[in-house]
C-alpha cells in the first residue's frame, strides 16, 4: 500500500481477509446433527474444523477438552477434517465425532452447531477458521496470534491466551465450559465481529 501511495495512486485502502456472513451465520445450527453427535439440547459441544496435522496442535486441543469434560461431564468433541493424523487421532480419542472433510453448508451447519470453538494451533498465517467460527456464533477460545491476535478482543468477542502458555489457554476453555452467561455473550459477539468483516 505504501508503495503504491508513493507511486502516485490514490483511494487506496487495505482489505483484511473476510467471511462470507452469509454461509457462516448462528441461523445454520442444526440440532438434528447435534443430535447425531449425542449432543442433547442443554449439553456442550466442542468444536474444531482443522486439517488434522501436527501443527495444528491436537494434544492441547485434547487437553483442553478433558478439562471441559471434567466440569462438563456430557460434553463432546467434535472434529471436522481430514489429515495425516486422522487413523491416530481417532485411536486416541474413540470418545470424539469424527465428521471428516466438509466445505460450504455442510461445513457451516457444523460450525453453527457448535457452542464452543477451541483453537490450539500456534503456525497459522491467518487462520480463517477462528472468524467463520466468529460468524457461525461459536464462543471462541484461542492463542493472542494471527487472525485471533486481529480480531478478538479478550472478554468482548472470545476468550485469549498468551501464546505458548498452555496453563491459561486451558484455563479460558475451562471458563467457556463453566459461565453460560460469558459464553452466550460472546457466541453472540462473534457475528457482529464477523459483519465487519
Amino acid at each position: 500500500l505504501a508503495r503504491l501511495e508513493s507511486e502516485g495512486y490514490r483511494n487506496l485502502r487495505l482489505l483484511s481477509r473476510g467471511v462470507d456472513t452469509q454461509l457462516f451465520n448462528p441461523g445454520r445450527r442444526d440440532e438434528a446433527l447435534r443430535a447425531s453427535w449425542g449432543v442433547g439440547p442443554d449439553d456442550l459441544a466442542v468444536i474444531h474444523v482443522g486439517r488434522l496435522a501436527a501443527e495444528k496442535n491436537y494434544p492441547l486441543l485434547f487437553r483442553a477438552f478433558d478439562a471441559i469434560k471434567a466440569v462438563q461431564p456430557s460434553a463432546k468433541l467434535v472434529l471436522v477434517g481430514d489429515g495425516p493424523l486422522l487413523s491416530s487421532c481417532q485411536r486416541a480419542r474413540p470418545d470424539a465425532v469424527f465428521t471428516g472433510f466438509y466445505t460450504g453448508v455442510n461445513l457451516a451447519r457444523h460450525y453453527a452447531s457448535g457452542d464452543i470453538y477451541l483453537h490450539t494451533s500456534t503456525t497459522e498465517t491467518f487462520g480463517n477458521v477462528v472468524t467463520e467460527a466468529l460468524g457461525s456464533g461459536s464462543a471462541v477460545a484461542a492463542y493472542d496470534y494471527a487472525a485471533a491476535h486481529e480480531f478478538i478482543l479478550s472478554g468482548e468477542n472470545g476468550l485469549l491466551a498468551p501464546v505458548e502458555d498452555e496453563a491459561a489457554f486451558l484455563a479460558q476453555a475451562v471458563r467457556l465450559a463453566t459461565e453460560p452467561a460469558l459464553r452466550t455473550r460472546l457466541a453472540a459477539a462473534g457475528p457482529v465481529t464477523a459483519q465487519g468483516l
